[in-house]
């Protein structure tokens, strides 16, 4: 029976939290497996078109909020052609996205950034709930190893250097009560797919929010990047992504980790190479020593030479895990 056959109160729930390329593809997957999903997406982007939007109109920035809305929207195939869609050219267009210009706009109609978001969800028939990990304009700053400071989720990975830590100013944001509620709520959480430190971690970092997640008895699942990120986790394995997680909320609060087992061909290999990545290791004993539950499997798909989680097989793994976790039958 598919998610959108039964009412939602009668669905597991599962709160997924990320940001970025990653989690857009994992939800692409999921919308499609009968449970009610909330995704609770970072705020802290200041590149390029939702750079732009954020600083002159006073706005979040829509960016991953975008990519999400498209992610779980049940319309045309042409309709995410327009919400993706980048103008090219024109004064003070070019480089803007029409679906964050779409959600700008939704923004001034509505005066509120949350409502434009649930309004724009049911223009696009969308599967689930999308919400704004804060409504605070939420900077993010992070600490190299050499003690330099870097501002913005943008530069910090063209630092070139280590990050030590990052943080967000304000210290003390505020969680959007719908995220938290949703959370406490939750069956399941998903933690990732997405960039660690600028995807992810500026969600945990929202005090309430992470608060919330520690209390709540949903297993709490972390699904690791099949590739290490260029000036964010250089030669990281799958155990420095979860103890970076742990170092930066001072808690151990994860069950289980979902890694990548498929062997990569060399002409992949190679052409992620040239860019300074590599594949995330399994380290399997340091992520016992962490006390996971680790869940080996070929979990990618090859698009264009690109290396992509197959968004289908890492959903059926999460229900099936899901359904172990609850004692229901496969």
């Amino acid at each position: 029976m598919s998610a959108g056959r039964k009412g939602k109160a009668d669905l597991l729930r599962v709160v997924v939290i990320g940001g970025g390329t990653g989690l857009s593809v994992l939800l692409r997957g999921l919308k499609h497996e009968p449970v009610h999903i909330t995704a609770i997406v970072t705020v802290a982007d200041d590149g390029g078109s939702s750079g732009r939007l954020r600083e002159e109109m006073d706005m979040l920035p829509p960016g991953d909020i975008r990519n999400v809305l498209t992610a779980l929207a049940d319309t045309e195939p042409l309709m995410e052609k327009v919400m993706q869609y980048r103008f090219s050219s024109g004064t003070g267009l070019a480089g803007h996205n029409l679906g964050n210009l779409l959600l700008a706009a939704m923004n001034e109609i509505t005066g509120d950034f949350v409502t434009a978001v649930k309004k724009l969800s049911g223009v696009l028939a969308v599967r689930g709930d999308v919400l704004p990990a804060s409504t605070q304009s939420i900077l993010l700053k992070a600490e190299m190893e050499d003690g330099t400071i870097v501002s913005g989720e943008s530069q910090i990975p063209l630092a070139g250097k280590r990050i030590k830590r990052v943080f967000l100013e304000p210290a003390d944001a505020i969680p959007l009560s719908e995220a938290v509620q949703a959370i406490a709520q939750a069956d399941l959480i998903l933690i990732g797919p997405g960039s660690l430190y600028t995807s992810i971690l500026p969600n945990l970092l929202v005090r309430g929010l992470f608060e919330e997640l520690q209390r709540s008895s949903a297993p709490k699942v972390y699904i690791c990047n099949v590739m290490t990120q260029p000036g964010e986790t250089d030669s990281y394995t799958a155990a420095d992504h979860v103890e970076a997680l742990y170092a930066h909320v001072h808690h151990p609060f994860l069950e289980t980790i979902i890694v990548n087992s498929a062997d990569i061909p060399a002409a992949v290999l190679e052409k992620y190479a040239e860019k300074g990545a590599m594949p995330v290791r399994c380290d399997l004993d340091r992520l016992t020593a962490l006390g996971l539950e680790v869940i080996a499997k070929p979990l990618v798909t090859f698009e264009g030479g690109y290396l992509r989680h197959d968004a289908r097989a890492v959903s059926q793994q999460v229900i099936s895990l899901m359904k172990q976790k609850k004692g229901l039958p496969e």
